[in-house]
């Protein structure tokens, strides 16, 4: 199973979800890029091409793939609040509601968006949700276009 058939095709399904941002230089030959969006730095695993992306405000799709381990819907009793947190060079922890719910992807609004998929089962949920995740390393970034 696979959860993006094309980098282009996952990009366009997904711009709507698109974190936007300030991209920072990189640094030649690395396969990360620096991204400050939501108040947070991510690095992200470059999936557009080397030079896809010019320094300065971006849009990316930032996908994910979640720890099963550590992801789960928000208990009544649970106070919810988007959180984002960055563990680690390139993964993230957070809560926050569902905006869009698939077989094996989730698309949470943490902060920014975050397009994040499983392999396995996700538990049941619907938009408007509120979920608890963790994604393991390394997040991918997709460049999306302008709208």
């Amino acid at each position: 199973m696979t959860l993006e058939s094309s980098d282009t095709e996952f990009a366009a399904t997904y711009a709507p979800y698109a974190a936007e941002g300030v991209l920072y230089p990189g640094r030649e030959g690395s396969p990360l890029l620096e991204f400050a969006a939501g108040g947070r730095v991510l690095y992200l695993f470059d999936r557009s091409g080397p030079y896809a992306a010019r320094p300065g405000p971006a849009r990316f799709v930032i996908h994910g793939l979640l720890d099963p381990a550590a992801t789960r819907p928000l208990s009544e009793g649970e106070a919810p609040g988007e959180h984002l947190e960055v563990v680690g060079v390139s993964a993230v922890t957070g809560r926050g509601p569902l905006l869009s719910v698939g077989r094996h992807v989730w698309v949470v609004q943490a902060r920014v968006p975050l397009v994040l998929g499983s392999f396995g089962s996700l538990p049941p949920a619907r938009p408007g949700d509120w979920v608890a995740f963790r994604t393991l390393p390394p997040l991918h970034g997709f460049l999306a276009p302008h709208p």
